[in-house]
């Protein structure tokens, strides 16, 4: 057995398991549970996982480095189907692992060719009817297979280290497009590989410079799993960016070990209530009772909180009574091209009511425009 930064892969001889097979799969779920168990170092909660690939093989059945490609396949598929998984092989993954090699590249001449595209997801007020942000999420469009979708080319971009191109271009991309919206809140998802990279300060920074965007208008949001490691360098980077101007979002709040750590360490702006809670808030107690609890704490610490997957009017009350600041769903659009942000924030600004120093401003003009009264003749 050999163990990489994240993984483990195990190699059993057939003869001595013949007809076990479910009981080594038990076993690898069993190490993974034990490994995802939280533990606490220097006053810190940390989580750890692990992906296990296993092959059974019979006694004397092939070289040593063909026998580890099969538990490397096993692997592959473990981490791509979510990771903190445990796979063992069969002879039907070597043409998946050959599917997937092949969209690889095809992902990386598209990044590297501009064959991709971004959709924007609003995010609007309480009543839901103003977009105060977008979320930008990236497409691809692929010229053979036509539409791909992120669930599945983007771990493969996170297998290779490809989101770290893929990252940036987004980024730069969405900060490009959504110059055109003043007064929006860009919302950008960051992947660990590329908040850890040690330039990553750098490169948001040389983005928001080439593009003229303006930083308090940019929020990165971070998942608890982007945060594990080096809490010191996580918290510089962030602080640097926040001094000038970006804000921090936690997403999916609420499916991690160490949550409540996270926003005494790190300097979050915002907090993203999962999914899955949202969905379930019409018909269980706790589910309300948690979302409820978030949206209190969030207010407490000075934390906006936004709520994902919002798809029903029922939601959408009970949210808006909990006191959320903003809500993001279906209910309010779907993703959509950069053309259909532009048009739905134009029949905004003409239907809404225009209030505070704008109202002023156009009284005066009003009043300006008034004929004078004539003076009286002696």
């Amino acid at each position: 057995m050999r163990v990489p930064d994240d993984a483990i892969d195990g190699v059993v001889s057939e003869a001595v398991c013949r007809g076990v097979r479910p009981e080594w799969q038990a076993l690898g779920e069993r190490i993974i549970e034990a490994m995802r168990a939280p533990y606490s170092i220097l006053g810190h909660t940390l989580a750890t996982g692990a992906s296990i690939g296993m092959a059974l093989v019979e006694p004397h059945s092939g070289e040593a480095a063909d026998i580890m490609r099969c538990v490397d396949v096993a692997l592959y598929r473990a981490k791509n189907e979510g990771r903190n998984r445990a796979c063992m092989y069969d002879a039907a993954m070597d043409a998946d692992l050959r599917q997937r090699k092949q969209l690889e590249q095809d992902l990386r001449e598209a990044i590297e060719a501009g064959g991709l595209g971004l959709a924007f997801q609003p995010i609007v007020n309480p009543s839901g009817e103003r977009v105060i942000a977008v979320e930008a999420l990236c497409r691809w469009e692929h010229p053979v297979r036509g539409t791909i979708e992120p669930a599945e080319f983007i771990p493969i971009a996170e297998h290779s280290e490809l989101v770290i191109p893929l990252g940036e271009w987004v980024l730069r991309q969405a900060c490009r497009e959504a110059n055109a919206w003043p007064g929006v809140l860009l919302a950008v998802n960051v992947s660990p590989l590329q908040f850890r990279r040690p330039d990553f300060v750098q490169t948001v920074e040389r983005i928001l410079d080439e593009t003229g965007f303006e930083s308090s208008r940019l929020e990165l949001e971070l998942t608890e799993s982007t945060l594990l490691g080096n809490v010191e360098e996580a918290q510089a980077a962030m602080r640097k960016l926040r001094a000038r101007g970006v804000r921090f979002a936690l997403d999916d709040f609420g499916t991690g070990y160490s949550s409540l750590l996270y926003l005494r360490t790190f300097p979050f702006h915002k907090l993203k209530i999962d999914r899955s809670f949202i969905g379930n808030i019409e018909g269980a107690v706790d589910a309300a009772s948690i979302v409820h609890a978030i949206v209190s704490l969030g207010r407490g610490l000075g934390m906006q909180v936004t709520a994902e997957g919002v798809e029903t009017a029922e939601q959408h009350l009970f949210l808006r009574a909990a006191g959320v600041h903003s809500l993001q769903g279906f209910r309010f659009g779907a993703p959509v091209p950069v053309s259909a942000i532009s048009e739905r924030l134009a029949r905004q600004g003409e239907t809404n009511p225009p209030k505070g120093a704008e109202l002023a401003a156009l009284v005066r003009l009003m009043q300006a425009r008034q004929p004078r009264p004539r003076a009286r003749s002696g």
